[in-house]
C-alpha cells in the first residue's frame, strides 16, 4: 500500500473550482492551518488560523546556481534584504492548487542558469481521512511533502513560530529540539523534531479560539538541518548559504519578541556537476505536524466530571511514539486516504456533477476539523466544537447538519458524536424534559447545564435527535461499513507494533477497524444492534416524543437552528421537524419491540402531518409559508429530507426485505431499511421543487423570504429531495458562489445570495455544517437505494413557471382578508 510520490502530487489534480481558501493541516479545533486568499499566490499572505488570525508558517526555496531564493508559501521574504549581494528574490511560477478530500496541492516551476535546468516543486498537504480505521483518524497530525522533480540543485527551507501553540502573542513560548525515542527494536526512521509549547499552560483554556495548552510537535527526517532563532536572521541566513547551521537557540521569550521560528532544510542534488545538462530525479522529503495534548476536554460524564485522554492514547502510549509511528504511518495514511478520496470522488461526480465533487472534497476535512476523538476502543466518543459562532460543545443543531458527512463517511463516527449527549442526559443531570442544546457553554469544557439554561430550541432539538435516532439504527441495521472500498490494507502496508495490538480486538495488525469489535454501540451490524443501542436510551427517546407530541404541531414562540435570523411563533419548517421527529419515534418503537407505542406515535404523526399541510401551505397551494400565520411569505422546508432519508416513503419494509443485500456503486452497501407507506405526500416535494425553480437567485436558494442570504447545508437538504433541474440550478448556483465569492474564510454556510456573494453581517467560517453538502450522497445510499428511487416522480416534467411576486402578493391579501382558521 505504499503511495507513489507521483501519484500523491497529481491526487488532487482533477479539482476545478476555485475556492478563496483552501485547508493545508487541519485536523482538530486547534490543528487548523488554511491557505488565504487561494485565488492568489500563496506567497502573497501568510496562512492563518480558521479564525482569520495570522499563523507563522513558511517555505521558500534557493538555487546555488543562480544565487536565487523563492518564497513559496507565507512571506518570508519580508525578512530578506532586497539589495544582497549574496543572493537575489524571485518569484517561481506558479502553476496552481489542487486538492481532494484529503490532499491540497501548491504546485511551482523555478529555473536555473539555462532553460533546460529546471525543477518542478509540489507542496503536497495531507490531513488523511480514513474511515477504514478509526485510531488513525484520532492521531491529531498531518503531513507536508515536498516534492522536487527535475534537472536543478535547489534547497528547501521551512519554518513555523510559537502561534501554533497560543492565540496570544504576548505568551512566553519554550521550545527543545528533540529527537523521539524509537520502539526498543530500534525499528523506525530517525527523526528530529521541533518541541513547541506555552511556558506556562492553561489546561482546556482558550485564546481566540487557539488551545493554550498543549505542545507542537514539528519533525522532518534526522538528515535535515536545523536551527532556531530570531526569524529574520534565519530566514538570511538560509537565504546566503542554502541551510541552516544545526543550532538550537533557548531564549525563550514572547511569541513576536525577537520572533522565534523553529527550521528545518533540505537540499535536493539534481543537477549534476555539468551545467550544460543532467538527468532528470525526483525526490522528496516529508515533515509532519502534531498537536499533541494529553487531555483533549473535560466532560461531565455519568460517574462525575471528567479529564478525558486523546483516543489515540489507548493505543500509544507516549507522544514519542505517537511521531515516529505516524511519521512512519505516511504511505499507509495516504493510501487510505486516497482510497476514500476515490470513492467520494466517484459517487459525488455520479451523484452530482465536477462541481459536485469539488463542493464535496472541499467540505469533508472541515467537518473532522471540528472534532476530537476520545474515550476508549471500547467506548469511542467524538467530541465537536461549534466553530465562530457560538463555541458550543456537542451543539445537537450543529450535528444535525453535518451528519449527512457521518452517514456517508462511517456511520459508526455519528454514533460517538451521540454518545456524549445521550450518556450525559440519561444520568440525569439535566433538568428539562426536552432534549439540550448543547453539553456546555464553550469547547473544550462539557460541563453541562444543570441549570438547564441551555439555549432555548426544544423543538429543533428534540426533533433533531430522533432523526438521527433512527437514522444511525437504519445504518446499525443494514450497513456499519465506511463509504469507501473495502480492500486489505495490502502490500507495503505499515503493521501495529506488538505493543499496540497486544488484547486489542478493534483493529487488525494493520489499525483497520474490525467489523465485528467489541464496541457494543456501534460496530456490530444488524437488527439485534440497532434495538441494543435505541433500547439503551429508549426512556430519552420515549421523554423527547412526548414533548412533542405537545409543542411540536403548533410551535410556540421560539429559536430554529437558524436562531441569527430570530424568535418566531408557528414556524413551519420546525413545526414539519417535530412531526418527522414524532413519526421517527413511532419506527424507534417498533424496533425495540414496544408495538402499543409504535401504533399510537404513528397515528399522531400521521394527523399531525395532515393538520401541518392545512396550516402550512399557502392558499393557492405554490408552496410553503414561513409561518403558519404570516401570509405573503415563503420558507425552504429542508426538513422534508429526512422524510426521504428515513424511509419513510418507501413502501418495503424490514430487515427481511432483502433491501440491504445488493450492493451499490463503489462497493458500498446501502443504509436503512424501508418504512411502508408515504407520510408527506408527493404534491409536497413536487410544489416545493417548483418553488425553489421560482425564487432562486444568483448564489443560490435564499433561506425563507425575509431575507436573501442563504444557508448552504439546507440548501443540499432542499436540492436532494427536489427535481433533477431545480437540483442543478441549486448546485450550479453555490459552485459559482464558490468561485466568485469574497468571503476570505473557511468555506462559510451562511452568505448572500446575491451582490458579492459574502458575509451577511455574521460572520461563520470553518463550520463542520457543510456536512450537510453530503445530503445527496446519504440519500443515495439510504433504504436500499429505494429513497431517491421513490423521487423520480419529480423528473417527469419541468418545474412549473409561477410568478413568485405576484403569488406572495395575492397571499398577503388572502392574509389581510382575515382568513385564519382555527389557530
Amino acid at each position: 500500500m505504499r503511495c507513489n510520490l507521483v501519484a500523491l502530487a497529481a491526487v488532487a489534480g482533477a479539482s476545478t473550482l476555485t475556492p478563496n481558501v483552501l485547508p493545508l493541516l487541519v485536523r482538530n479545533p486547534y490543528l487548523s492551518t488554511w491557505l488565504y486568499n487561494a485565488r492568489d499566490v500563496p506567497w502573497e499572505n501568510w496562512p492563518m488560523f480558521w479564525t482569520g488570525a495570522h499563523v507563522g508558517f513558511s517555505v521558500m526555496a534557493s538555487v546555488p546556481e543562480t544565487g536565487t531564493v523563492y518564497p513559496l508559501l507565507g512571506r518570508p521574504h519580508d525578512s530578506l534584504e532586497r539589495n544582497h549581494e549574496a543572493y537575489e528574490i524571485a518569484h517561481p511560477e506558479y502553476l496552481g492548487a489542487s486538492f481532494d478530500a484529503s490532499t491540497t496541492n501548491l504546485t511551482y516551476r523555478i529555473s536555473g542558469s539555462s532553460p533546460s535546468r529546471s525543477a518542478r516543486l509540489t507542496l503536497s498537504f495531507l490531513s488523511p481521512i480514513t474511515p477504514s480505521s478509526t485510531f488513525r483518524q484520532s492521531i491529531p497530525a498531518a503531513y507536508l511533502t515536498v516534492i522536487v522533480e527535475g534537472c536543478l540543485d535547489v534547497s528547501i527551507y521551512t519554518d513555523v513560530n510559537g502561534e501554533w501553540v497560543t492565540g496570544n502573542r504576548d505568551n512566553r513560548v519554550k521550545w527543545d529540539l528533540h529527537e523521539p525515542a524509537r520502539s526498543g527494536s530500534g525499528s523506525g526512521t530517525a527523526l528530529k523534531t521541533w518541541k513547541v509549547a506555552r511556558a506556562e499552560e492553561q489546561l482546556f483554556t482558550e485564546f481566540a479560539d487557539r488551545a493554550e495548552w498543549g505542545t507542537l510537535y514539528f519533525s522532518g527526517p534526522a538528515s535535515v538541518q536545523h536551527q532556531s532563532g530570531t526569524s529574520a536572521l534565519l530566514r538570511q541566513h538560509f537565504a546566503e548559504h542554502g541551510g541552516l547551521k544545526n543550532e538550537v537557540e533557548r531564549r525563550f521569550r514572547r511569541v513576536m519578541e525577537d520572533e522565534p521560528v523553529f527550521a528545518f532544510s533540505r537540499s535536493f542534488k539534481h543537477g549534476g556537476k555539468q551545467l550544460g545538462g543532467c538527468q532528470k530525479k525526483e525526490e522528496s522529503v516529508t515533515f509532519t505536524f502534531a498537536l499533541v495534548q494529553d487531555y483533549v476536554a473535560q466532560f461531565a460524564r455519568a460517574e462525575g466530571l471528567a479529564h478525558m485522554k486523546p483516543l489515540w492514547q489507548s493505543y500509544i502510549s507516549t507522544a514519542d511514539e505517537l511521531i515516529v509511528y505516524h511519521y512512519d504511518d505516511f504511505h499507509t495514511a495516504a493510501a487510505l486516504a486516497r482510497n476514500y478520496s476515490d470513492s467520494l470522488g466517484q459517487d459525488a461526480f455520479n451523484s452530482g456533477s465536477q462541481n459536485y465533487q469539488d463542493i464535496a472534497a472541499l467540505s469533508a476535512r472541515q467537518v473532522l476539523g471540528a472534532t476530537q476523538f476520545s474515550g476508549t476502543p471500547e467506548n469511542p466518543l467524538l467530541f465537536l466544537k461549534e466553530i465562530s459562532s457560538d463555541g458550543n460543545f456537542q451543539t445537537v443543531d450543529v450535528i444535525f447538519p453535518a451528519f449527512p458527512f457521518f452517514l456517508y463517511t462511517n456511520p459508526k463516527w455519528l454514533a460517538y458524536l451521540l454518545e456524549p449527549l445521550l450518556e450525559h442526559q440519561l444520568s440525569g443531570q439535566y433538568p428539562n424534559d426536552y432534549s439540550m442544546h448543547d453539553l456546555g457553554t464553550h469547547f473544550p469544557n462539557a460541563t453541562g447545564h444543570a441549570d438547564g439554561r441551555d439555549e432555548y430550541m426544544p423543538v429543533e432539538e428534540c426533533g433533531n435527535m430522533l432523526i438521527m435516532g433512527l437514522a444511525l439504527a437504519n445504518a446499525l441495521r443494514y450497513d456499519t461499513d465506511p463509504a469507501f472500498v473495502r480492500t486489505a490494507a495490502g502490500e507495503g502496508a505499515r503493521t501495529l507494533p506488538a505493543s499496540m495490538r497486544r488484547n486489542n480486538k478493534h483493529i487488525d495488525r494493520y489499525g483497520i477497524d474490525l467489523r465485528s469489535a467489541g464496541d457494543e454501540r456501534s460496530t456490530r451490524s444488524g437488527s439485534r444492534a440497532a434495538k441494543k443501542w435505541l433500547s439503551r436510551s429508549y426512556k430519552l427517546w420515549k421523554q423527547w416524543t412526548g414533548y412533542l407530541e405537545r409543542e411540536s404541531l403548533i410551535p410556540h414562540n421560539q429559536l430554529s437552528t437558524d436562531d441569527f435570523a430570530g424568535w418566531l411563533a408557528n414556524q413551519t419548517n420546525l413545526a414539519l421537524k417535530g412531526i418527522i421527529g414524532i413519526r421517527a419515534m413511532g419506527e424507534i418503537a417498533a424496533l425495540v419491540g414496544e408495538e402499543a407505542d409504535a401504533r399510537h406515535y404513528r397515528a399522531v404523526a400521521a394527523d399531525y402531518i395532515a393538520k401541518w399541510q392545512e396550516y402550512a401551505i399557502s392558499r393557492d397551494g405554490t408552496h410553503a409559508k414561513l409561518a403558519y400565520t404570516w401570509y405573503g411569505s415563503w420558507t425552504t422546508i429542508y426538513n422534508l429530507y429526512a422524510d426521504s432519508l428515513l424511509c419513510f416513503r418507501v413502501k418495503d419494509r424490514g430487515a427481511g426485505s432483502g433491501i440491504a443485500s445488493t450492493p451499490q456503486k463503489g462497493g458500498q452497501k446501502p443504509i436503512g431499511g424501508g418504512g411502508g407507506e408515504t407520510f408527506v405526500p408527493d404534491r409536497v416535494y413536487q410544489m416545493q421543487s417548483d418553488w425553489y425553480h421560482a425564487v432562486m437567485q444568483k448564489y443560490g436558494l435564499p433561506l425563507d423570504s425575509r431575507h436573501l442570504y442563504t444557508k448552504s447545508d439546507w440548501e443540499f437538504f432542499a436540492a436532494a429531495v427536489t427535481g433533477q433541474e431545480t437540483r442543478t440550478e441549486i448546485l450550479t448556483a453555490v459552485a459559482r458562489w464558490v468561485n466568485e465569492t469574497v468571503v476570505d474564510r473557511p468555506f462559510t454556510d451562511l452568505y448572500e445570495t446575491e451582490g458579492d456573494g459574502g458575509f451577511p453581517g455574521i460572520y461563520f467560517m470553518a463550520r463542520p455544517v457543510v456536512g450537510g453538502h453530503f445530503a445527496f450522497l446519504a440519500l443515495e445510499r439510504a433504504c436500499g437505494g429505494k429513497a431517491v428511487e421513490a423521487l423520480r416522480f419529480l423528473d417527469e416534467r419541468p418545474p412549473a413557471q409561477i410568478n413568485s411576486e405576484e403569488t406572495l402578493r395575492e397571499d398577503w391579501r388572502h392574509g389581510a382578508s382575515g382568513a385564519w382558521g382555527d389557530l
